[in-house]
Parts: C-alpha cells; sequence; structure tokens
C-alpha cells in the first residue's frame, strides 16, 4: 500500500535531524530512482498490492493534496529526516499517476522527466542561450513571456489537429488559431486554493509591469475598498450577493498586498490560524486554572486572558526571523511551472 505511512526508528535520525550517507558521499541518483520505479510497478502488478492496483488518478487526488501538505509541515519543522521523509512521499505520488499513465499506454515517468528537463532549458535562454537576464525580476518577466509563447503554440498546434482531423485542407487566415493571442493569465487552474490563485494571478501581471509603484497605494486601495464594504453594509436593504463582492474585493487587495510584501498569503495565513489556536488553546489552559472553562467566562474576562496567552508567548529568536526571512525570499524567487 504506496500511500500507507511507515514509522521511521529513532537511530535513522542524528540528534540534529539531519539524514546524511554513511560513506559521506552523494548517492548516486541514477539507480536509487530505477530501483523505486521498478517498485512502484511491481505494486501495481498482478502479483502486487492489492491497494495499490485498485487506484486510479481520481482517488489519489487526495493523497496528493495531502503529502503536499505535509511537505509544507516538515519543511516547517526544520527536521532534515522528516523532510527528507515527506519528499519522498510526494516524489511517490508522481510515480504512482506516470506508472498508472503508462499501463494506460498515455506516458511513462521517462517522459515526465523529459517534458521538465526541456521546459527548463527553454526557460532558461539565459543559462543555456544567448539571451541575458541582470537580475532575478528580468529572469521573471522572461519566465512569464515564454510560458505565453508556449501555450499559444500549443493551442495553435491543437487547433490544427483538429482542422486535419476534420478533414479541412488549409484553415482560414481568419480562423480562431491565427485571431485568438493568449493570456499572460492561462494555465493558472481554477481549482487552486483563492489565496494561491489571486497569488498566482497578481504576481503573472506584476511581472510585466501591471503594479502598484510603492506600498502606499496598496494601502489606498484597500482604505477604498474598505469603505466600499462598509457602504454595502450601511444599505437600507442589505444585499448578501453586494457585501460578498465587496469582501471579495477587499480579500484580493490584501493578497496584492502580500505579493508585493513577498509574502505568501497561504504561508501567512495558516501562521495566523497556528497563532490563534496556540493562544486560544492556552486561554482554555487558563480557565481550567481556574477550575472554569471558557464557556463560563464573562467575554470581557475571556478578554483578560486572550491578553495573557500574548504575553505568555515566547518572543520569536533571531535564529529563527532569520530562517523565516530567507524562506521568504527564497519562494518570492521561484518561479511556477
Amino acid at each position: 500500500m504506496a500511500a500507507r505511512k511507515s514509522k521511521r526508528k529513532p537511530s535513522q535520525r542524528s540528534a540534529r535531524g539531519s539524514l546524511k550517507s554513511k560513506s559521506g558521499r552523494p548517492h548516486r541518483v541514477g539507480p536509487a530512482f530505477e530501483r523505486l520505479v521498478a517498485l512502484m510497478s511491481r505494486l501495481r502488478s498482478r502479483g502486487g498490492c492489492p491497494w495499490d492496483r485498485e487506484q486510479t488518478h481520481a482517488t489519489l487526488r487526495t493523497y496528493l493534496i495531502e503529502e503536499a501538505y505535509e511537505v509544507l509541515d516538515a519543511l516547517e519543522s526544520r527536521d532534515d529526516a522528516k523532510f527528507a521523509e515527506e519528499l519522498g512521499d510526494l516524489l511517490l505520488q508522481v510515480l504512482f499517476h506516470a506508472q498508472i499513465a503508462q499501463e494506460e499506454g498515455r506516458f511513462s515517468i521517462a517522459d515526465v522527466i523529459r517534458e521538465i528537463y526541456q521546459k527548463m532549458i527553454r526557460r532558461h535562454p539565459h543559462v543555456f542561450g544567448k539571451k541575458r537576464a541582470k537580475d532575478a525580476a528580468a529572469v521573471l518577466r522572461n519566465w512569464e513571456i515564454i510560458k505565453a509563447q508556449e501555450r499559444l503554440a500549443k493551442k495553435e498546434e491543437a487547433q490544427e489537429t483538429e482542422e486535419v482531423k476534420e478533414g479541412a485542407e488549409t484553415s482560414s487566415p481568419f480562423s480562431a488559431s491565427s485571431t485568438s493571442q493568449g493570456s499572460m493569465l492561462d494555465g493558472i487552474p481554477s481549482t487552486l486554493p483563492a489565496l494561491l490563485e489571486g497569488y498566482q494571478l497578481t504576481r503573472r501581471a506584476a511581472r510585466i509591469g501591471f503594479d502598484w509603484d510603492n506600498v502606499d497605494g496598496i494601502f489606498e486601495k484597500l482604505n477604498e475598498e474598505t469603505r466600499e464594504l462598509r457602504a454595502a453594509l450601511a444599505a437600507p436593504q442589505k444585499d448578501p450577493r453586494r457585501i460578498e463582492s465587496e469582501l471579495g474585493d477587499v480579500l484580493f487587495v490584501v493578497i496584492n498586498l502580500a505579493r508585493f510584501l513577498n509574502v505568501d498569503p497561504e504561508i501567512a495565513a495558516k501562521n495566523a490560524s497556528a497563532k490563534f489556536s496556540r493562544r486560544f488553546r492556552e486561554m482554555e489552559r487558563a480557565a481550567r486554572e481556574q477550575r472554569t472553562t471558557l464557556a463560563n467566562i464573562p467575554r470581557a474576562q475571556m478578554e483578560s486572558l486572550w491578553e495573557q496567552s500574548k504575553r505568555n508567548e515566547l518572543p520569536a529568536t533571531t535564529e529563527n526571523q532569520e530562517f523565516l526571512a530567507q524562506r521568504r525570499r527564497r519562494t518570492s524567487a521561484i518561479p511556477r511551472a
């Protein structure tokens, strides 16, 4: 059963939670990867695991999402052994889907690797070609332009293939393939969580210059959208759809603010949720010490316990602050495929 977690023995992890080769030399990736591919094939074979054999692309969707979030959780833990394990679980999901596709005669893991290899070559002309990029911002602008060109080429190729299937001799100069222009926003999945979708949309737009000059402009926009939300709430006849729309505008500006500040809004929201959970549990603990529960405490006393829980939190160490700053810099510079 490929999705099942295995218990890790304490001896496998050093005191600092890191994983290292016993010889001190890096492992050869090729043979190890081939063994993992063979293992996945064995699990799906006639004499393999009944659970693995029953899985489809659709049934594995939940596991793919879960494993991605567990990788993020392991990254936050700063435990190298846990991080390596969770990355392996995520890699296994890629192999699982590729194995199913291979069995159906569609593509294999070799096709997956070839596609991403060729894509990285195309997307880095400043490394593998003659184009120059003076800084990371130029790299990201070129990246989005190349992506748009690739999407348009694929669209035109699909249109030509469809015309051939229908028996068309030549396409009209005014056909959809020749007049349609791809959008810079094409390719962003609508299935993304709302925060991440907004982040991706605004980041793509910003890379070609559609952005505020400074953060003050975003705060002005936030004030504008807040006023419009207040107006919707103050209307004699409240329109739920208008309120929802105005609140959505406020959230979208906040997403833009996060992007402008090089903060991932999804991670920021997760951290805020974790902070709230931590402080609320501390309030519950304090209430139990008083031989009562939060539900039986007046609101004013709840506020007092909340402030107390905030004061009881240890300030972030310099090491943690540096770690978070480095992570923000890395995530803001990573292009999205």
